[in-house]
């Protein structure tokens, strides 16, 4: 239900050559009230499951697959922190494994 744009970009360039070009060219606005990073908490678990789910799926080269990999242990492993500190031991704990799973 959020981070469909960070899901996106992980399907494009599992796919397509992309290059980072240094020269703004687009206006990016945001910070509205009827934003989904404001609706729901945590969005870091949706781009966990969106690296999960990539990570399952066989279209990544070998350092791709190391390089996300690697991410979804730090941002797992963050979350699982953010999790503990806010009184979600099972949450922490799923995390916390999760990172374990993947960590290279």
């Amino acid at each position: 239900p959020a981070c469909e744009d960070y899901d996106m970009w992980l399907k494009i360039c599992a796919r397509e050559p992309v290059l980072y070009v240094e020269t703004p060219i687009i206006r990016k606005y945001g910070g509205h009230a009827d934003q989904l990073s404001r609706k729901f908490w945590g969005m870091d678990r949706f781009r966990i499951k969106a690296l999960h789910k990539l990570l399952l799926g066989d279209q990544l080269s070998s350092r791709d697959r190391r390089s996300a990999a690697a991410m979804l242990a730090r941002k797992a492993r963050i979350f699982a922190k953010g999790a503990r500190k806010h009184g979600r031991p099972q949450e922490a704990d799923h995390y916390e494994t999760l990172a374990q799973t993947f960590d290279v």
